[in-house]
C-alpha cells in the first residue's frame, strides 16, 4: 500500500511544510480552493503536526487524504479488499461464508444448529453484518484509530457504518431504524478521555443521521480477560435501557469476537420494546 511514495519521518515532514508556506505558499492553494472549513482544518492540522498515512506512512497529500488520515492508495486497497455485502453471510455471525450454507462451521458448532438452518430463534439481534477482518492492515488500522486516537480515521469508518445501514434499508427494509452505539464501559471517557464507539456516533449524527444512546452499560469483569464460553455470558442483563427506545435499531460496535456485546445489547433493546433489531461490527475476530 502507498509502495510509491516518499516516506518521511515527522520531522522531515514538518521541514518540508514550513519550507513550502515560507517560500511557496501559492502551492497549497489548489488543495484549499473550495474546501469545507472541516476538511480545511485536518488539512492545516496535517500540515504542521503530520502523522502521515496510518497503514503505510507515507505524507498525505491534498485535502481528501487529510481529512481520512490515509493516503489515497491505502484507501483504495481497502475499499477494494472489502469483502462484497451482498455475498453470503453467516445468519449468526455475519462473517463471509466460504463453503457453508446458512451459517459458519463455528456457529453451527457453537449453536448446535444443523447445516442449512437459519439463524436461531433464540437470538435476539435479527441480523449482523460485518466489514472487515481484524487481521494485518485492518488490525493495523482499528489500532490507529482506537490506541491510536487518531481521529481522521473515524470518517472512514463512519462511511462504512453509513453504507451499511443502506444496505440493510434496501435489504431489511430498515430506512427507519435508528442507530445505536453500543455504550462504553462505565467510567472508560472519564479515564482514557473519549471512547471510539461513542465518536463515531458524534460524526454520524453530524451526517444528519438519527442516533439514539437508548442503553447505559452496567458493571462487568472485562470482556478481554475471559475465555469464549464465559464471554458468552458475561454481559446478559449488564445492559439496560435508559430512555424511549424506536420500534427498529441498527447496533453499531468497533470489534466483535463472540458477538456476545451486540447480542446483550438487543436483548435489553427487545425487553424495552424494539421490534426489529440489527447489528454493525467494523472489524471481525
Amino acid at each position: 500500500m502507498g509502495q510509491n511514495r516518499i516516506k518521511l519521518t515527522e520531522y522531515d515532514m514538518k521541514f518540508v511544510n514550513i519550507f513550502i508556506l515560507i517560500k511557496a505558499p501559492h502551492i497549497l492553494m489548489p488543495y484549499i480552493a473550495g474546501m469545507k472549513t472541516t476538511k480545511l482544518m485536518y488539512l492545516i492540522r496535517e500540515f504542521f503536526f503530520p502523522r502521515g498515512c496510518a497503514l503505510c506512512g507515507a505524507a498525505l497529500l491534498g485535502s481528501e487524504e487529510a481529512w481520512y488520515g490515509l493516503c489515497e492508495d491505502c484507501r483504495r486497497d481497502l475499499q477494494h479488499e472489502e469483502w462484497e455485502h451482498n455475498a453470503e453471510a453467516c445468519s449468526i455471525c455475519g462473517r463471509p461464508l466460504i463453503s457453508e450454507i446458512g451459517a459458519c462451521l463455528s456457529c453451527r458448532k457453537s449453536e448446535g444448529e444443523s447445516e442449512g438452518e437459519g439463524r436461531n430463534s433464540g437470538h435476539s439481534c435479527d441480523r449482523l453484518t460485518v466489514v472487515f477482518p481484524y487481521t494485518g492492515q485492518y488490525r493495523k488500522l482499528l489500532g490507529a484509530y482506537k490506541f491510536g486516537k487518531n481521529p481522521a480515521l473515524g470518517h472512514f469508518l463512519e462511511e462504512k457504518i453509513q453504507n451499511l445501514r443502506s444496505v440493510l434499508a434496501d435489504r431489511e427494509e430498515a430506512g427507519a431504524a435508528v442507530l445505536c452505539p453500543v455504550p462504553p464501559r462505565p467510567g472508560k471517557i472519564r479515564k482514557t478521555g473519549w471512547d471510539q464507539v461513542e465518536y463515531l456516533a458524534k460524526l454520524l449524527e453530524g451526517e444528519k443521521l438519527p442516533v439514539s444512546r437508548c442503553l447505559k452499560r452496567l458493571s462487568s469483569r472485562s470482556q478481554k480477560t475471559l475465555d469464549r464460553e464465559h464471554r458468552l455470558t458475561n454481559l446478559k442483563g449488564r445492559f439496560i435501557a435508559v430512555k424511549k427506545i424506536p420500534k427498529e435499531v441498527i447496533l453499531f460496535d468497533d470489534v466483535i469476537t463472540t458477538g456476545a456485546t451486540i447480542e446483550a445489547c438487543a436483548a435489553a433493546l427487545k425487553a424495552a420494546g424494539a421490534e426489529k433489531v440489527y447489528g454493525i461490527a467494523l472489524f471481525y475476530d
